[in-house]
């Protein structure tokens, strides 16, 4: 169409994205597994540092859980089965569970 023409007309699409659903990774307290262990497996799988681990292993101990991260479904689904892996390797019963946000 010429320029200026009163038929002229804008297309603009909208494209909408949805944010994925999140979910926390949670760690359950047990009476085996050791407050050692339990900061390795926080270092190693969820990436934190031996100041954060400390925190969230008293948290759980403490409480009786404690969040390790939110993450999209299958990154956390993931997680979770890396604990359930270190675990199992280690001889704890350590769990880890998701819920979502």
């Amino acid at each position: 169409m010429a320029k200026g023409s009163d038929f002229e007309t804008e297309l603009k699409e909208e494209i909408i994205v949805a944010e994925p659903r999140r979910f926390k990774v949670i760690l359950l307290n047990d009476d085996y597994s050791t407050m050692d262990f339990v900061v390795e497996v926080l270092m190693v799988i969820f990436n934190k540092n031996f100041d954060e681990a400390l925190g969230v292993m008293l948290k759980v101990h403490n409480e009786g859980r404690g969040v390790c991260g939110i993450y999209p479904y299958d990154v956390a689904e993931t997680k979770v089965s890396q604990v359930k892996k270190k675990a199992e390797e280690s001889g704890f019963p350590l769990r880890a569970i998701l819920e979502e946000c």
